[in-house]
């Protein structure tokens, strides 16, 4: 990622938009609907690629139709807060492929996990084996998400 200072123009936010909706649109359909020629859009989302603003393209898939329809919040707190228990229990967290998202917060728990797994006990096996076995976790919090309202990806 380089550390070229940019602010995005109308332009670019169009180009974002579009993108967050449909990654597979192509340079040429992106340039016909923000009245822009193929090659300096081209240009612009090269950009926007390299100054890391686009991370990574991605699909939004159903977790339901792909056996993951049991979504858990978890929220942790740690009994020790040190660099080693933080740098140890986020170098162990982010290598478990059940946490899809996993955030530092404040308030009384320090990290929220959000958790996919097929059902309660395979939750149940995550938790046990996995993540309780983790040095330094002082309190867990579990909040079980019965029904998805709104989940999106999109920031603008």
């Amino acid at each position: 990622m380089s550390t070229e200072h940019y602010n995005p123009d109308n332009k670019d936010l169009s180009i974002l938009r579009l993108l967050q909706k449909d990654a597979k649109l192509s340079v040429r359909d992106i340039a016909a609907r923000i009245n822009l020629s193929a090659t300096p859009t081209h240009e612009r989302i090269k950009r926007l690629e390299r100054l890391g603003i686009i991370k990574e393209y991605t699909t939004v898939v159903d977790r339901k139709k792909v056996g993951k329809g049991m979504m858990v919040i978890c929220m942790i707190a740690l009994n020790a807060h040190n660099k080693k228990t933080a740098t140890r229990f986020i170098e162990e967290v982010t290598q478990f492929k059940e946490v899809v998202e996993f955030y530092n917060i404040s308030g009384d728990f320090d990290f929220m996990l959000k958790i996919l797994a097929p059902n309660m006990d395979e939750f149940h096996e995550f938790f046990v084996n996995k993540l309780s076995e983790i040095e330094g976790i002082g309190q867990t919090k579990s909040i079980f998400v019965m029904n998805s309202i709104k989940e999106s990806g999109r920031i603008l």
